[in-house]
């Protein structure tokens, strides 16, 4: 798996690119937004490690490029804001995990692992199609019936494993098991109001059934 660590505090970023070549990453760092954009276009990345709070072109930037391109790095951002506004606010911009500084290693060390399983590191996965339902998972793209969908990074994850289910019944544990990477929302009730606001993306005649008791399945 390859990581870029986007982060303006030189010592962390040095201390982050040690530890995690250590651990068998190929690891790269740059210091500012330019300078990352620049890099990911060059190069293949599996997870950007992305400081929110960077000089000129922020954190908030970068994500919103890469997210309007459709790129399919899988994004971690990394900020000394931690509120619940803050991570949603994160999360929308595009971001698919938000950690909050001062953060333990050992925790960072599991979310980049959580996102490269999901991302399935750098090989392209293959596109998802179901009852007119388009999924893209390496560029983060889904349509229905040819219109464009815009979708959470959390509608897209449960999308793409009930896509990847073939009819098969997933229970809300194991989409928690594959889609969420915070402990904090990882609840049964979580997973039924993102199942709910996919299935209203997706319009009608509804594509998600559920199974009572069980879980879903595309139908």
């Amino acid at each position: 798996m390859r990581i870029l660590i986007v982060e303006d505090e030189t010592d962390l970023a040095e201390t982050l690119t040690t530890g995690l070549r250590g651990e068998g990453f190929t690891v790269d760092a740059v210091h500012d937004g330019d300078a990352a954009l620049t890099f990911l276009g060059d190069h293949d990345v599996d997870v950007v490690l992305l400081d929110r709070d960077l000089p000129a072109l922020s954190g908030d930037a970068v994500c919103r490029a890469l997210a309007a391109i459709g790129h399919p790095a899988r994004i971690l951002m990394l900020t000394a804001a931690g509120t619940l506004s803050d991570r949603v606010t994160g999360l929308d911009l595009g971001a698919d995990d938000y950690l909050a500084k001062p953060f333990a290693y050992l925790e960072l060390l599991a979310r980049i692992r959580a996102l490269g399983r999901r991302g399935g590191g750098s090989v392209a996965a293959a596109i998802l199609e179901h009852s007119g339902v388009r999924l893209d998972p390496a560029r983060r793209l889904a349509e229905r019936d040819g219109k464009p969908l815009r979708l959470t990074p959390k509608e897209l994850g449960v999308l793409q494993v009930l896509l990847e289910s073939a009819g098969g019944v997933v229970t809300p544990a194991e989409l928690l098991d594959q889609v969420w990477t915070d402990d904090g929302e990882r609840s049964r009730s979580v997973v039924k109001v993102v199942v709910h606001a996919l299935r209203r993306k997706l319009g009608e005649p509804s594509v998600i059934i559920t199974e009572s008791g069980l879980g879903y399945r595309m139908g």
